[in-house]
C-alpha cells in the first residue's frame, strides 16, 4: 500500500519524491484510495502557510496561498478545468468533436474566462476566510472533498477512453474500500463541519456527473480535474456563505 500512496503522491502533487516503485495496474488502482489523504496533505500545507502569514496583508496573503495551491499540484487540475471549457462549449454537444478538442493542448477564450473567474472565485473567498476565524478549516477540507469526488465519479460514472490512464485506475480501483472511505469521509464532514456543505457539494458532483454524461457520455481525466478545481472553489464559497 505505501507504493501505491507513493503513486497517488507523484500523480497529484509535485513534491520531489525520487522513490522508484514497481508499475502495476493493481497499484494505479489502488493509489486512487489514497487521493482524498492526498488532498488533506495539500490542505495541511495551505493551512500551514495561513497561519504564519503576518495578519495585515489579508490581500497578499490570499494571493501567495493560492499561488502555493497551483504550485503544489503543477496546474494539473487547472488544465483539466481548462480543457472541459473548451470541449463543452465548442464541441456543440457532439461527443468526438468534444474529445478531439479536450486533446488540443492550446486553450481556447472560453477555457481563459472559466480559468479566470475560478481564480478570481478562489481569491475572493479566501480573502474572506483569511480575515475571519475560520480560516485554517476550509483549507484542509477543499482538498479533501475535492479529490474524494473522483472516487465518487469513478464508482458512479463509465470512464470512456479506452486506453486513458483512468481507465485502468476505474478497472482496477478496490470497490468495497473506495465505497467505504467515500461513506466515512461524508459522514465524518457532515457531523463535524457541515450537513448543508457536504449536500451542496454531493449536488454539484451530480451535476457535473450529468454534464459529462449529456456531453462526452462518461469521464475522462479532464472532468475528474475540473471535478476538482470546482469542489475546490465550492467549498470555499460556501464557507464563506455559511460561517461568514
Amino acid at each position: 500500500m505505501l507504493a501505491s500512496f507513493t503513486l497517488a503522491v507523484q500523480f497529484l502533487t509535485r513534491f520531489p519524491l525520487n522513490i522508484r516503485i514497481e508499475f502495476s495496474d493493481q497499484r494505479l488502482g489502488q493509489s486512487v484510495l489514497f487521493y482524498p489523504l492526498i488532498g488533506l496533505l495539500i490542505g495541511s500545507l495551505l493551512a500551514l502557510l495561513a497561519y504564519f502569514l503576518p495578519p495585515h496583508a489579508i490581500t497578499l496573503n490570499a494571493a501567495l496561498i493560492l499561488g502555493l495551491w497551483a504550485l503544489i499540484t503543477g496546474g494539473l487540475h487547472l488544465d483539466g478545468l481548462a480543457d472541459c471549457s473548451d470541449a463543452w462549449v465548442g464541441g456543440l454537444g457532439d461527443k468526438t468533436r468534444s474529445l478531439a478538442i479536450m486533446k488540443d493542448p492550446a486553450a481556447g477564450p472560453i477555457a481563459v474566462i472559466v480559468l479566470v473567474l475560478l481564480l478570481l472565485l478562489k481569491w475572493s473567498a479566501l480573502q474572506q476566510l483569511i480575515s475571519s476565524e475560520h480560516a485554517l478549516l476550509p483549507l484542509l477540507i477543499a482538498p479533501f472533498l475535492a479529490r474524494l469526488s473522483i472516487l465518487i465519479l469513478m464508482l458512479s460514472t463509465p470512464y470512456i477512453r479506452e486506453n486513458g490512464l483512468g481507465s485502468t485506475m476505474q478497472q482496477h480501483l478496490p470497490k468495497q474500500a473506495a465505497q467505504l472511505i467515500i461513506l466515512i469521509a461524508l459522514a465524518a464532514c457532515a457531523w463535524f463541519f457541515s450537513v448543508y456543505i457536504v449536500l451542496s457539494i454531493l449536488f454539484i458532483i451530480g451535476w457535473i456527473r450529468h454534464l459529462a454524461l449529456q456531453r462526452i457520455q462518461g469521464m475522462t481525466g479532464d472532468v475528474y480535474g475540473a471535478s476538482v478545481e470546482i469542489i475546490e472553489v465550492a467549498v470555499l464559497v460556501n464557507w464563506v456563505l455559511v460561517y461568514g
